[in-house]
C-alpha cells in the first residue's frame, strides 16, 4: 500500500470503529514517511486513544471482578491472569506509541536528554 492507501484505510477503519486496524495503518504511515500532516497526526492520535481506551476500560472491569472474586481459587487465578494480560497489552501499546514518538521527533528526544545534563 502507498501512503494515500494507508490513510484511506485508516479513515475507513475509523468509520467502522476498528481502531486496531486504524492504529496499524497509521503505524505504517509513520514508518514510511517523515513528518506527519495535521490530519495524519489526528488519525494517529484517534487510533491509539481508542485502542488504549478499550484496554483501560477492560482493565477496570477485570480489576473490579478480581476484587469481588469469591473464594474459588481457580476462578481467582483465571481473573488475575486475564488482568495481567490486559496490563501487558496496555504496556505494549504504550511502548509502541513511545517508539513512534521518538522516531517522528528525534530532536525532541535529544533536547530532552540535553536538558537533563
Amino acid at each position: 500500500f502507498g501512503m494515500e492507501d494507508l490513510i484511506s484505510k485508516a479513515k475507513l477503519a475509523e468509520q467502522s470503529e476498528r481502531y486496531e486496524d486504524m492504529a496499524a495503518a497509521m503505524k505504517q504511515v509513520t514508518e514510511e514517511g517523515d513528518e506527519l500532516s495535521n490530519e495524519e497526526r489526528n488519525l494517529l492520535s484517534v487510533a491509539y486513544k481508542n485502542v488504549v481506551g478499550a484496554r483501560r476500560s477492560a482493565w477496570r472491569v477485570v480489576s473490579s471482578i478480581e476484587q469481588k472474586a469469591d473464594e474459588d481459587e481457580k476462578k481467582q487465578k483465571m481473573v488475575t491472569a486475564y488482568r495481567e494480560l490486559v496490563e501487558k497489552e496496555l504496556k505494549d501499546i504504550c511502548l509502541e506509541v513511545l517508539i513512534i514518538h521518538f522516531r517522528l521527533y528525534p530532536s525532541a528526544y535529544r533536547l530532552q536528554n540535553s536538558n537533563k545534563m
